[in-house]
């Protein structure tokens, strides 16, 4: 097989900057697609980074966490700009009046959600007035109605059964049954419609910022999760992709991963487990699909758990540790084969943190997929730790540390004395005042060709502001930073690292 490179030049060697949209500024109480979007990509740009890192786009549900999305194909509302509605004439200023006064710290999902929605229907209301401009919204659904029709119906149907699964729903609609689905159609079809229309102004919001960071030079990195939401409507609208009871939806398999030195029970994630054999009988079409979805919003994939696609481990329905669960062998290369053919090139990033073995390692070399290094896993001072940076080849990324890591500074602080003597002897320094800044030179002048640096370390904060602590049920995916944070000597010194390192093309 020809080797591809995931990243053609210029973009050969760079580097750039994590931060998921809910952590932009805004006046909205979440990050949006608004004017503070445009204000990161400036950023970007006169720090000559040219790879903004997201995190999954989906609707969230419980735990506001975008890997347990309602929806692998749809977006999240609450990202839609309602600054942007006012410029174009679905709000006025007077519909702003009643806003609550929001953190400019802190996501409050609650608060956001009670006080975005009714904005978002009154622009819906609005934009039914607007006939001219419709028929953008009805070729957006004739393009996009393999999966948002389904979409659009499901988050009708939760709406109306106050948000319980799926598979709590009366079996006739649970299940799909035909005369279900046409009475509910009918009976649902405004909350359809306005459910489309949420999609199709992020479709439109979204791809004018894309636009304009491809302008300014600035490619995106979206985040493609391995595992889907239970309550989801890809389970609830093909059950057949999972290994689902066929009478009550249930799970037969939870997913998870085995036991290991972070824990002596493994971890239970509650997601289904994939019916590869159907999977691979269609010739991957829902994988097709869901690729190809990502795509039209993002330039480059990081697939989460990769290994995912070698083996899996799936635990059996009713067991409360992951003990007693086992390792599945799953069709990776049979997919990505099928993908390459399909789309022809595989913009892709495979997340191979953890113990990885020699099996993942082959496929993901086979396609010549960039792995994954972490700084702050590099310091266990076993010389042949795969995150050392004199360890490393070309083709990787290298994070500080990533969405489910602690900042720098936090990590930094809770090493023992020793610990952090013998990092401050692999740095070459005195002492650890600008411990942030010696990983991101670490980071910028390693051999890797791309370098990205979460925002928060960048700022040099500390443990409470990371973004997301695993194996905590509340409290996560809230961090924002503040509106001024981002300065232009920041921007500069950046830049002369950039430099400095040969991160800068042209």
């Amino acid at each position: 097989m020809k080797k591809r490179s995931f990243l053609a030049p210029p973009y050969a060697r760079g580097s750039g900057l994590l931060l998921h949209l809910t952590s932009l500024p805004s006046p909205f109480g979440i990050g949006d697609l608004g004017s503070q979007a445009y204000r990161f990509i400036d950023f970007l740009s006169h720090s000559k980074q040219t790879l903004w890192q997201i995190l999954p786009l989906g609707p969230t549900g419980y735990g506001n966490s975008p890997y347990m999305a309602y929806s692998a194909m749809g977006v999240n509302p609450l990202l839609i700009s309602l600054e942007k509605l006012q410029e174009e004439g679905l709000l006025k200023k007077e519909d702003f009046a009643k806003l609550p006064k929001f953190s400019i710290h802190k996501v409050n999902y609650e608060q956001v959600i009670e006080s975005k929605f009714p904005l978002l229907r009154q622009a819906w209301k609005n934009f039914q007035l607007n006939k001219p401009r419709q028929q953008a919204l009805v070729e957006f659904c004739q393009k996009q109605e393999s999966w948002l029709e389904d979409y659009a119906l499901f988050m009708a149907l939760k709406k109306a059964h106050q948000n319980l699964p799926w598979y709590c729903w009366e079996t006739d609609i649970a299940w799909r049954r035909p005369q279900a689905l046409k009475q509910y159609q009918k009976h649902l079809q405004e909350e359809i419609a306005f459910n489309k229309f949420l999609q199709f102004l992020f479709w439109q919001q979204w791809s004018e910022l894309r636009g304009y960071a491809s302008q300014r030079g600035v490619q995106i990195i979206g985040d493609l999760p391995f595992y889907v939401a239970h309550d989801s409507a890809d389970v609830w609208a093909e059950p057949e992709n999972f290994q689902l009871n066929p009478k009550t939806g249930e799970l037969t398999f939870m997913a998870g991963a085995p036991p290991d030195f972070f824990s002596s029970t493994g971890q239970l994630w509650g997601n289904p487990v994939y019916n590869w054999n159907y999977l691979q009988s269609n010739n991957f079409r829902w994988w097709i699909q869901r690729f190809n979805n990502l795509l039209t919003y993002v330039d480059l994939i990081r697939i989460d758990h990769f290994r995912g696609f070698e083996a899996y481990w799936q635990v059996p329905q009713g067991e409360t540790t992951a003990i007693n669960g086992e390792w599945i062998k799953a069709p990776g290369d049979s997919l990505f084969q099928t993908l390459l053919r399909e789309l022809g090139h595989l913009p892709v990033i495979a997340e191979d943190i953890g113990t990885i073995t020699f099996e993942v390692d082959q496929l993901r070399n086979k396609f010549n997929f960039p792995g994954l290094k972490v700084l702050q896993f590099a310091f266990d001072f076993s010389s042949d730790n795969v995150n050392l940076p004199f360890n490393y080849t070309h083709n990787c990324v290298v994070y500080t540390g990533n969405h489910d890591n602690d900042t720098i500074v936090g990590w930094f602080e809770k090493l023992c004395e020793n610990q952090q003597k013998a990092v401050i002897n692999y740095l070459g320094n005195f002492s650890a005042q600008n411990i942030h800044w010696d990983f991101i030179r670490m980071a910028m002048s390693s051999v890797s060709n791309q370098a990205i640096i979460p925002v928060q370390d960048l700022l040099g904060l500390g443990s409470e502001d990371r973004m997301n602590i695993p194996g905590k049920s509340a409290g996560n995916w809230v961090w924002r930073y503040e509106l001024d944070a981002l300065t232009d000597s920041l921007g500069d010194y950046l830049k002369t690292l950039t430099q400095t390192y040969g991160r800068i093309q042209g």
